[in-house]
């Protein structure tokens, strides 16, 4: 999902450009790959979908994770290819999907993609509010990687183990905290001016979530070894 956030950075700068240049002398539709951008985010979608979905070939998938732990986690994105959900990335990605929403708001809309990258947004956030059970339990990935890498196959009829890892205060991940406190703070300057009882939401889960790594800190290696804590915790509680 880090990949894919980068890729997706790119398009977003590549449009800006674009609109301070001649883009009909460049000949490239950048509107066009901007949209696109952003539909790729409704192919790695999981759960339960809406009837507003645009990619239709991808169906309802995973619909009793956490029923392990007794708490829905269905939703947020499937990460790079596979059929496993990391929070750790996947805030990553939302935290940089609402920068480019408040950063740049009048492009999107000048593209009429600010509505669905909006959707975006908020598909993700809503997964890392189900992962915040409580002040000091974030549930950190659904799925067994080394499974699931070794079959290829879509998630709508996967049958791989859907394992759940949590941090808490006996197995802190002080990464994990901090980037989905990130995340929804950022999210919750999105949804401001346009849903204030789901922004106020999203700053309280934040506020509650930054506490959490702060106070229990400890460096995270629960989705080991694909998504490991290398140069430790301090930068994400300094960012």
């Amino acid at each position: 999902m880090i990949h894919v956030s980068h890729l997706f950075r790119v398009a977003v700068l590549s449009c800006i450009m674009a609109a301070s240049t001649n883009a009909q002398a460049m000949n490239h539709d950048y509107k066009d790959a901007l949209s696109k951008a952003i539909l790729f985010f409704e192919g790695q979608r999981s759960g339960k979908l809406p009837s507003t979905q645009r990619v239709k070939w991808r169906g309802d998938s995973a619909l009793s994770d956490g029923e392990s732990k007794n708490v829905s986690l269905s939703g947020g994105y499937y990460d790079a290819g596979d059929n496993v959900k990391f929070t750790w990335p996947m805030a990553f990605t939302i935290s940089l999907l609402s920068w480019a929403a408040i950063e740049y708001p009048e492009q999107f809309n000048s593209a009429s993609q600010l509505g669905y990258l909006r959707s975006e947004i908020r598909w993700g956030s809503d997964f890392i509010l189900k992962a915040h059970v409580s002040s000091t339990k974030l549930y950190t990935q659904v799925g067994d990687g080394n499974k699931d890498h070794a079959c290829w196959e879509r998630p709508e009829d996967m049958d791989t183990p859907r394992t759940v890892t949590e941090i808490n205060t006996n197995s802190p991940g002080t990464e994990v905290a901090a980037e989905s406190a990130a995340a929804l703070a950022a999210a919750s300057i999105v949804f401001k001016g346009v849903d204030s009882n789901y922004s106020s939401k999203l700053l309280k889960h934040s506020k509650s979530l930054f506490k959490f790594g702060d106070k229990y800190q400890g460096s995270y290696q629960g989705s080991c070894p694909f998504y490991c804590s290398y140069s430790g915790y301090h930068v994400k509680l300094l960012s």
